[in-house]
């Protein structure tokens, strides 16, 4: 049985890594051909190709920049990427259990050996890809693959019902991502000109740029993150010392992304109007869970607060350079903001028609 289990999964684990890596790599060796290598190592673009899908998975690279030798790091990885993983995951263990013709007795190894299998092979090809210039943090793989690969399998299998606290939950953080990401559409308009002008400085030409877009679109949820928590009121950081807010501008040299064309030229503190729809928001969860009891509305406000510090961490980070060492939101300022809103909105749902019945008897 246990030999059964460890081929089925062996086997999926290895397919689920394929069927992202191989069009990874083959689009890798196409721009290696295209732009040519220094080198004319052909391990070059493999290299490459492992340290994207690392990447998908949010492994962060310790970096050494030539010709200086200065030590770098990137950790602000593209959130929308992680996509990629988790459907693959979600497929090859889907098969695993079809393999084993759905046995439900043997869902729990199945599911324990699929994701030591997934995140040793990922430890060994983040151990064996790192270069002098280039190191993938090999030893935080396991820490941030392991449980991440775990709570991907649970999702496959039997239908669990939802709890409502977190169906509540994750619909008004859906909610409040959906209204930041029209907002950065908006803006991304509006300063169209500025983008165009950031896509020429790169001259990525006709592969670059269709690898530049496929970059900014993964780009795009880190974005919609941080144009809620400007909403918010809390700002984010486009580099060390930096502050983007309603009621503070301070920005340096921004890198030529072209999706930081978005980016407000000032102070715009007509944007906190912002933060009474985020207090609605909050008075919108009580009125969804009005009908069930206090408890799920707390519990729910406690969802949205643990995806704020979730999304916090995955969507911010350092970009290479000391100078771009802090860019994304504030892990704990964003939060904060978010939690004490959304509770003025829940506060006032709550106790505003208990003060008015009160009066009224």
């Amino acid at each position: 049985m246990f030999t059964r289990v460890l081929v089925a999964s062996l086997t999926q684990v290895v397919r689920s890594i394929a069927i992202i890596l191989l069009p990874i790599s083959f689009l890798a060796l196409i721009a290696w051909a295209t732009t040519g290598s220094a080198t004319g190592n052909t391990g070059d673009p493999m290299r490459a190709a492992l340290w994207i899908w690392l990447g998908a998975h949010h492994i962060p690279f310790s970096l050494v920049l030539s010709p200086s030798g200065i030590a770098g790091f990137l950790s602000y990885l593209p959130l929308g990427a992680v996509l990629l993983p988790i459907l693959a995951v979600r497929s090859g263990f889907k098969r695993t259990m079809q393999r084993l013709d759905g046995d439900a007795s043997l869902l729990v190894l199945a599911r324990t050996l699929f994701s030591l299998i997934y995140s040793l092979i990922a430890t060994l090809l983040g151990y064996f890809s790192a270069t002098e210039s280039i190191h993938p943090v090999w030893y935080l793989v396991p820490l941030i693959i392991l449980p991440a690969t775990v709570i991907t399998t649970l999702s496959v299998g039997r239908k669990v019902p939802i709890m409502p606290v977190i169906f509540f939950g994750s619909r008004i953080m859906a909610l409040l991502l959906g209204f930041s990401s029209i907002v950065f559409g908006i803006s991304l308009l509006l300063n169209i000109s500025t983008v165009k002008n950031l896509t020429q400085v790169l001259q990525p030409g006709i592969l670059g740029g269709f690898l530049l877009l496929l970059i900014n679109i993964a780009y795009i949820p880190n974005c919609a993150v941080a144009t809620l928590s400007y909403l918010s009121g809390a700002g984010f950081a486009v580099g060390a010392g930096t502050l983007v807010s309603p009621i503070s501008y301070n920005l340096g040299k921004i890198p030529a992304i072209p999706l930081l064309g978005a980016l407000p030229t000032g102070k715009f503190t007509l944007a906190l109007f912002a933060i009474v729809l985020i207090i609605l928001t909050g008075a919108l969860l009580t009125h969804w869970t009005f009908s069930l009891n206090t408890r799920v509305m707390w519990q729910s406000f406690f969802v949205v607060i643990v995806i704020t510090l979730l999304l916090s961490a995955l969507s911010s980070g350092s970009l290479v350079t000391d100078a771009m060492g802090a860019v994304g939101v504030s892990i704990w300022q964003f939060p904060l903001a978010i939690t004490l809103e959304l509770g003025i909105g829940i506060a006032l749902a709550t106790y505003l028609p208990r003060i008015r019945i009160g009066r009224s008897s």
